[in-house]
This record gives C-alpha cells, structure tokens and sequence, in this order.
C-alpha cells in the first residue's frame, strides 16, 4: 500500500522526468554500451577493453589504398572551392568505383563494408575537399538505402538499392523545416491518404517545404518525412499515423527542387524541397504501408548508432590535417633564426592537436566497431558526435594560430582556412551541439544507461505497483551503494578500482577514471532523486553532466586504442596528455555540478564543503609544460610514428602548392635536422659566429668538419624547399575581382 501511493505521489508530483511518445522512441532505440558503466558508477575495464577496436579487412583496406586515394588525386580542391561544382569526371569516378552504395549489401550491388570502413573512406576525403565528398557521405548516412535496406519491402530493396549502390539514383532525405531543426518531431509537412476517384486506388497526397538539405539540388530521389494522416481510415489503422519516411521521385508533378543554400566556409550541394499536392502511391512508404506511422522510431533507430559514422569521420580528418600540417609547419617555418615549433607558445597549439586528434581517432575507431558488432549506442553516438565537432573546431582554431598569416590568407596554399570556416557545419547537423550536450547525453543517458530508472519510469507510466517497488527499492540500494563506494575511491584516489593488466604507466588513469565514474553514478542518482523532472528545464547543469561523462567516454577511448597499439613508448605522451586533459575537464564539470545544484540544504553543503573537497581533493589538472613539449614533439619530426598517427591524411605531389609543397619540405627539413644541431651547438661554443640562419653557415661548417659537404648539399635544398612552402598566394587584379560587373 505504501508503493501504491508512492507511485501516485511521484505521478502527480511529476518527479521523475515525463516523457512523451516521441522521446520514448528515442529512448527506447539503441543500446546501452560501455556508457551503461559510467552511469551505474562501476565501470568493468577488463571488459572495456576486450571491446572490438578494428580492424579493416582486406577488401577494404585495398579499396581505401586504391580508389580512395585516386579520387583525392583527380581533385583539383581550390578550383572545386571556387567553383562550388563537383566536376564531371570526379562524379563518374564516384559513381563507377561504388563509392555511393559502401553501405549497401553486396547482393544488390554494393561494398557491404564496414561503419568503421565507410568512416575511414570519410575521414580521408572530407578535409581534402567536402564539396566532392558530399557525394560519397550522404549516400552512405541516413537515408534511403539505409532505411531501404533495414526497413524496406522486397520490392523497394531490389527497384532502388542496385540503382543506389550504381549512383543512377542520387538520394536526399528531407527532414528539416523552418519551425523543426533540432525538434524534428515537430514537423509540418503534411501527407493525407486519400482514395484516387480516377482509378480507385488509395495514395498520398503530400505538401512540404524543407530546407538544408544535403545534395536537394541534385538529387533524384528523395526521402520525405512527414506527418500521415488518414481522415477516412482507408488504411484500417487510425486516422492520426504519426511521422512517415516516404520516397518522391523527381520529376513527380507538384514536386520542385534545384534551388540552393550557400553553407558557410567549403559550400557544398544544399538546397529546399518544395512540395505542393504531390500525389504517390501507397507502397511509396519506405517499409510500405505496415511502416505508415513508424517513421519517427526508424530513425531513432538508425541514428542512434548512425550518428557515430559521417560527422566524427570528418571531424577526426580535419584534425588529422591540422595535426599533420601544424606539426610540419611549426618545423619548417622560422622566425628570430629558430623553428617556430620550438617556441613555447607554439608548441602549446600543436600538443593540443595532437593528443585531442589520438583521443578522437580512437574514440572513432572504437564506437564504429562496437556498430559494427551489432551495438547501436545513442548516447556513446550522441558523444562522438557532439564532441568530436567541437574539438575539431578548437583544433583548427589552434592550427590558424600557427599558421597565422598563411592560415588567413586563402588560395591553393592554404591548407585549414576552409576547414576552419565549416567547422560550424558539423556543429550544427544531425541535432545542434547545444541540444545534444543539454538535453539528449544526460537526458537519455540517465534514464537508459542508468540500471533502475527507466524501469521505474515505466511503472510510474503503468501504475504498476509491484514493478515500481521493485526497480524503487533496487535503486535505493544501489544510491546507498554508490555513495559508499563514492566515499571509499575519493578517500583512496581510485586505490580501490579494479585495474586491468595494462601497459607500464596507464594504471594512474584507470583509477582515476574509476574513482570518477563512481563520483558521476552518485551525482546521477542525486539529481534524479532530488530534480527529477525539473531537469529538462536545467540545461546548463545537464551540459555539465553531459561533460563528466563525454570526457570519461573519450579518455576511455584513448586508453583502449594505446593498448590496441601495443602500448607504443613513443605514443604515451600523446596518451598522458589525452587523459590528464579529459581528466581535468570532468573535474571542471563537477565543480560546476557542486556550483549550481539548485536545491535547498544540500545545494548549500555542495557548494561549501562539497567545492573545498573538491578543489583539495582534485581528479585531475591541466597537463604540464614538460609533457605539452613531449606530446609536441611527437609530430615535429618526420618518420614512422609522424606517418602512423597522421594515417589517412593525403598529401598531393611535392609539386602541389599547399600540403604537397609543406610536406615535402618537412621530410627534408627532417632529414638535416642533424646538422641543423650541429651548426647551433658550434654556435653557442662561439665556433661559427651567431645571429645567422644555419643554411647561411653551412659553408663555414665544412670547412671547419662540423658537417659533410653532402650534408650542406642537403641543407640548401631544404632551405628552398622551405621557401617555397612559406609563399603566400598572391592574385592580380583580374584574378581578385574576377569580370567587371555590368553597367
């Protein structure tokens, strides 16, 4: 009896969080992975680690050794930037070698490859020209031949996946208005099913206009989510479907396409839908007409492991090119007759890059073989997604920085200007960064992941008394136990965290993680015990819970990629710096947790007490100045590792100007490295005078046997292959302004 009125307490009082049918769907697709642990405050690393992380077969290692770097090679990028087209050859190319159909099953014409193939192929082509590679992600994300290929009937898989996989259909999918960006759900576009009076048959009539959608202009297929209605109930359901994926040819009369947004930064084939009494027959609806209404769960479905593939794949390949561009150019460019990278401040940026592009390759990797496994995790995508975004942003930012005027001034030269003014792009897709840190990690993630709330959320739905004192009385428990489990590692310092048998060094940061993890399940209970459903509206205190756990989930990442890699010693700086940063910011999120935990009594103790332990007692702090020079230092030299870490990064001819000409004078620039040194260490003894360039001394250096005279050789080659690397692209007055306006 008690339960019982219980039950109708928490009910009424709304408690816990509501949820509406929509928001059940979401959080009733996918799975709970790794991220489960974090919730639940007692991660199992020993299992973590036994997670799949790769690799490529050889079909599509070959495939990425093969066409992928041909492509690269047949695109001119500056004049497909400047002409915003994507040529014809290059389009064929795409189409011919099956770029479009990587996701489509074999059997109907496709690769069949890989989540973790498809964003390896992504991650290469994106920062070397999006416009082009917009053909290759689309096809391969959510869309037609994904859900046609999950969803689709029979007929619908063998009429449209071979014409797909062959690129003689080129999809869209047509979600977003103007009143539904991030809330998708609430979109307008209207189908009404009605009975044909001309032939007797039952079709569609639809009327929509979307908006910034991907490959709209060129598209001849497309996917139109709508809102189905069937005000005669001729389809025997009801007369309020709900959302419906439902494909329109181009050419269907009513239906136009072909006009045009400007995305900022690289542009890309974007544009509308418009739709004004489009009439389609029934079995338009992808799945048929069993699927009418079920659209909303199909791509809840597939996003919740789909969004882990095309956006992180980008973002991890712009970082790449930073990483790789950054470190080559804090090497070759010199100023005050030293290497730039050399210079503190410099050397800051590139360490940042470096260890966050190792943190997020890893992060990739690992999430795209856990979908490849079978595991569709949204809150562990929901992560990649978001973060992976925000960090290629900063580490553009960080790579502009270095370059300074070579990263401003744009041209054929310039090798991060376009990624850096897209960064927002990625942003801003598949579901604003700001929703998915405030509302969907947290939100979803402490209903689903968490062992108890989501089956007394559903009993509380249900009146079901005997469930709600069940999963009640097992999460009281188990609060009870995290708080003493909390209590014990934060005396300890993690001491009491089980750690798996791991590389030398790594076992700091396994119980630190553990000792976190049970500090974030303690503070999930508390906020869901004392906010409940006040936690929607708390934005700012769910971003910050979205942090703890989006920085456990990358460092956890790292860690598991460094021991994949066979705990390499020349890695580990890059793996310190990657968990004392990420350890730092769950830090910072706590401290702000404890700041603004907005209830009586105990929000007081949480921001006294609770903060001075907090701040006495730290998780983590910023990565120091020696290991920022370690973790630096790991892409300033060319070699096996630079080449290794910087993997999937194509670089052009050495004749190329922009990355072709910088990499080549960056191998040469390493190799005379060694008398580079030997020509300063002379100096400092006051052997060869001071104040000049050590190129300008190499001729003394010989003659005195400092350095050999094929080393000087080599020393004036890479001087001028340095000098051309550092021109900056200089237009005439025809080229600036381009044809004179009329009149």
């Amino acid at each position: 009896m008690l339960f019982k009125y219980a039950l109708r307490w928490m009910k009424s009082a709304k408690i816990l969080p509501q949820i509406s049918d929509t928001e059940r769907l979401a959080l009733e697709s996918g799975d709970v992975w790794i991220d489960g642990d974090l919730f639940s405050g007692n991660p199992n690393f020993k299992k973590m680690l036994l997670e799949p992380y790769g690799p490529l077969t050889d079909e599509e290692r070959a495939f990425i050794d093969g066409p992928v770097q041909e492509l690269c090679a047949m695109i001119d990028h500056y004049e497909v930037e400047q002409t915003r087209r994507i040529p014809d050859d290059v389009a064929d190319f795409i189409k011919k070698q099956g770029f479009m159909g990587l996701a489509i099953e074999k059997e109907f014409g496709g690769k069949g490859f890989s989540r973790l193939a498809i964003s390896t192929v992504l991650h290469t082509l994106v920062p070397y020209s999006f416009t082009s590679c917009i053909l290759v992600m689309i096809p391969n994300s959510l869309g037609a031949a994904e859900l046609i290929q999950v969803y689709g009937t029979e007929e619908q898989k063998h009429a449209y996946l071979p014409k797909l996989a062959s690129g003689e259909y080129v999809p869209c999918f047509g979600l977003t208005e103007a009143t539904a960006g991030s809330d998708a759900a609430s979109i307008k576009a209207e189908g009404i099913v009605f009975k044909d009076a001309s032939d007797g048959q039952i079709k569609i009539k639809l009327n929509f206009h979307k908006r910034y959608i991907s490959l709209a202009p060129i598209a001849n297929l497309c996917t139109i989510a709508c809102k189905l209605v069937d005000p005669d109930n001729l389809m025997g359901k009801t007369t309020d479907l709900g959302i419906t994926c439902v494909l329109v040819h181009k050419g269907t009369p009513g239906f136009t396409s072909g006009d045009h947004h400007r995305p900022i930064g690289e542009s890309f084939e974007n544009g509308t839908l418009d739709g004004k009494d489009v009439i389609v027959p029934l079995d338009a609806i992808i799945g048929g007409p069993e699927y009418a209404g079920l659209g909303w769960k199909m791509l809840m479905e597939q996003l919740a492991g789909g969004r882990a593939v095309s956006l992180p794949a980008a973002s991890v390949g712009n970082m790449k090119l930073a990483m790789a561009s950054t470190g080559a150019y804090s090497m070759v460019r010199q100023q005050f007759n030293r290497q730039i990278g050399q210079m503190e401040g410099v050397e800051d940026k590139i360490a940042f890059i470096a260890a966050m592009t190792y943190m997020c390759d890893a992060a990739r990797i690992y999430v795209c073989s856990a979908v490849d496994k079978g595991v569709q995790p949204p809150v562990t995508s929901a992560v990649l997604k978001a973060y992976t975004t925000e960090l290629a942003r900063q580490t553009a930012i960080a790579g502009m920085d270095v370059f300074a005027g070579a990263g401003v001034m744009t041209g054929p030269r310039n090798i991060l200007g376009k990624g850096y003014c897209s960064s927002p792009v990625g942003i801003t897709v598949e579901g604003a960064n700001i929703l998915t840190r405030t509302l969907v990690i947290f939100g979803q993630g402490a209903t689903r992941c968490h062992p108890y709330a989501l089956k007394v959320v559903h009993a509380v739905d249900e009146n079901d008394v005997r469930g709600f004192r069940n999963g009640l009385l097992g999460w009281m428990f188990h609060f009870a136990g995290g708080i003493l489990r909390y209590a014990v590692r934060s005396a300890t310092r993690g001491l009491t965290v089980r750690v798996p048998s791991v590389g030398a060094g790594t076992g700091t940061y396994y119980r630190r993680l553990g000792w976190a993890a049970a500090h974030y399940g303690m503070l999930t209970d508390l906020a869901m015990f004392t906010l409940g459903g006040k936690l929607k509206a708390k934005g700012k205190l769910t971003g910050r819970y979205a942090d703890a756990v989006a920085w456990m989930l990358l460092g956890i990442s790292a860690l598991r990629r460094y021991e994949a890699d066979g705990c390499r010693k020349e890695d580990k700086p890059l793996l310190d710096y990657a968990l004392e940063y990420s350890l730092n910011q769950v830090q910072l999120a706590f401290e702000g947790i404890y700041a603004n935990f907005d209830v009586p009594v105990l929000g007081l103790a949480m921001r006294t007490l609770g903060g001075l332990w907090l701040r006495i007692n730290r998780l983590g702090r910023e990565p120091s100045d020696r290991l920022s020079h370690k973790a630096a230092g790991t892409v300033q030299t060319y070699g096996d590792q630079f080449n290794r870490l910087t993997e999937g990064v194509f670089v052009p001819a050495q004749d190329e100007l922009g990355l072709g000409e910088l990499m080549h004078a960056f191998r040469l620039t390493s190799e005379t490295q060694e008398a580079v040194t030997s020509i300063i260490k002379a100096q400092k003894a006051r052997t060869l005078p001071r104040g000049q360039m050590p190129v300008e001394l190499a001729a003394a250096a010989v003659e005195q046997g400092i350095i050999t005279a094929e080393q000087a050789e080599r020393l004036a080659l890479a001087h001028a292959a340095r000098m051309k690397a550092i021109q900056a692209d200089i237009f005439t007055s025809e080229q600036y302004y381009g044809p004179a306006p009329r009149g």
